[in-house]
């Protein structure tokens, strides 16, 4: 005994039992603590407590730790990349991204911002064709209608588009103006292919011609500068980058986490660093161009200050008895 716990001795006055083998070994806690952390009769290593758990050294319990990544998988990742033709691979990749993107750089119109789209507004027109026609079966759906060609609010955005089509680059375009008669909405949106969509409640916050000219100039302008295309462009590489590097990862030593890293938490960071940014640089840029189109179109550009103030008002109050909150303020800039 004295060989098991030689700082130990156990005194006459200890109570100790010693039954047989498969009896339990009854030991004094304050006697003999050495006994309990090496029991007599087992084969498995004690459990600890969740103190001592607690207590060990960190750096200790995470080389303990099991690995995210299994070890035949992480080594089968990481010996994918050994060959030569696998590297290779991987860098004409590269090369291949690199050229497809300078290749589809463009000069936005009038403003001369540089940015990737590699989608014609011909593509993205039947793109949208069908959320056009899922927008018109969504207001019937909840029993709307579309006001008539010779209702006054009609006429009122008609005469407003003939003047801003001719300015807009974009006269040879199938245009189609639906006027929803609901009072309570204050939107109005242009979809590519020249389809026009406004809500009637925005006309009451116009109050004028010249503010009305404002709003749909910006959603014109939307479409002079393929705002459109450039987000769809930017979620087709954004998404098959994704999947790239996670397919990759493993070609080159020491990438795999990063690979899995990358489907976890690539797509929120994308939103925050990259779409949410670009949102706002259109809707700036949409601006800009709507305010060049007022002015050439002969309307008073002034008027898009006041249409504005209106429209943060109106969101700021919470919306006017009986009317929503604008939906046009969720994406642009304040």
């Amino acid at each position: 005994m004295s060989a098991a716990c030689p700082h130990r001795l156990l005194s006459r006055s200890t109570p100790i039992l010693l039954l047989s083998r498969r009896s339990a070994v009854l030991v004094s806690r304050t006697a003999a603590p050495c006994l309990l952390r090496h029991r007599l009769f087992s084969k498995c290593p004690p459990r600890l407590s969740q103190q001592q758990r607690h207590d060990k050294d960190p750096y200790e319990r995470l080389r303990e730790a099991r690995p995210l990544v299994p070890d035949p998988v992480a080594r089968k990742f990481t010996q994918a990349g050994s060959s030569r033709n696998s590297r290779l691979m991987v860098i004409a990749t590269v090369l291949a991204a690199v050229g497809f993107y300078l290749f589809n750089s463009q000069t936005v119109p009038i403003t001369g911002r540089r940015r990737f789209n590699f989608l014609s507004d011909t593509v993205v027109a039947r793109v949208y064709s069908k959320a056009v026609k899922e927008t018109i079966e969504q207001v019937r759906a909840q029993g709307g209608h579309f006001l008539s060609d010779w209702d006054p609010r009609t006429r009122l955005v008609k005469r407003v588009m003939s003047r801003l089509i001719p300015v807009s680059g974009m006269a040879d375009l199938n245009w189609e103006i639906f006027v929803i008669a609901d009072s309570r909405t204050a939107n109005a949106f242009v979809l590519p292919g020249g389809k026009v969509f406004v809500h009637s409640g925005i006309l009451n916050v116009c109050r004028n011609e010249d503010a009305v000219a404002a709003v749909l100039g910006h959603e014109i302008a939307h479409n002079t500068a393929s705002h459109a295309a450039e987000r769809l462009s930017a979620a087709w590489v954004g998404n098959l980058t994704a999947g790239s590097l996670f397919f990759l990862a493993g070609a080159l030593p020491g990438l795999a986490l990063f690979g899995l890293w990358n489907v976890v938490g690539g797509y929120y960071l994308q939103d925050l660093l990259f779409y949410l940014p670009m949102g706002r640089r259109q809707e700036s840029e949409a601006d800009y161009i709507g305010l060049m189109m007022m002015a050439e179109a002969c309307y008073d550009p002034r008027e898009a200050v006041g249409f504005w103030q209106r429209m943060d008002s109106l969101s700021r109050m919470g919306g006017q008895p009986g009317q929503e909150v604008p939906e046009m303020l969720s994406t642009h800039p304040s």
